[in-house]
């Protein structure tokens, strides 16, 4: 299964995103803001998201066509 962040990039386990909006976290008061990197991402089963661990938010799961290869 081929996961594409949302310049067409192939993402792999392990690789570092940039965060292209501000994303507001359900069920906390964090706002992640527009710049801020991802590393150490994981591939879940669906196609279009990925795990990752910011901040003070562990098992974060986000869309693909929020993020960009850094």
């Amino acid at each position: 299964m081929d996961v594409r962040d949302s310049n067409g990039a192939l993402l792999a386990d392990g690789d570092s995103v940039t965060l292209i909006k501000d994303l507001k976290v359900k069920g906390t008061s964090v706002t992640l803001k527009r710049g801020t990197l991802v590393k150490n991402i994981r591939l879940t089963g669906g196609e279009g998201e990925i795990e990752c661990r910011v901040e003070k938010i562990r098992d974060l799961v986000l869309k693909t066509e929020f993020v960009k290869k850094a």
